[in-house]
């Protein structure tokens, strides 16, 4: 096997599809808690990971409200190892109900 200080073994996912392989040190990122300060997964499948991690998470949310505009399709990047491009979406807060509104004809 090759030495040790210079290639890494990425652990994938198999959840996501991400095979196991060996990969330069210099593809993983810091990992303050890990032993040797490296993350287990090189830099490419750990966003690919997190990327699905989130999907999965809006689909659970969707899918828990019954929301048809939040469920995400299975998938939409094309391939199974690709991420979904980024994409950013501003909500409008609802309005705040004044005092008034509720606090007169509640003699029920």
């Amino acid at each position: 096997m090759a030495d040790e200080t210079t290639v890494r073994r990425c652990i994938g996912s198999m959840r996501f599809g991400i095979e196991a392989h060996d990969a330069p040190v210099g593809d993983f990122p810091k990992q303050p808690s890990q032993k040797n300060s490296l993350g287990r997964m090189c830099r490419e499948h750990w966003n690919q990971y997190t990327a699905g991690l989130a999907r999965d998470a809006k689909a659970r949310k969707a899918a828990e409200t019954g929301d048809a505009a939040l469920a995400v399709p299975e998938n939409p990047g094309g391939s199974p190892g690709e991420p979904e491009p980024s994409r950013k979406r501003w909500r409008a807060e609802a309005p705040v109900a004044t005092a008034e509104a509720g606090s007169e004809g509640d003699a029920g």
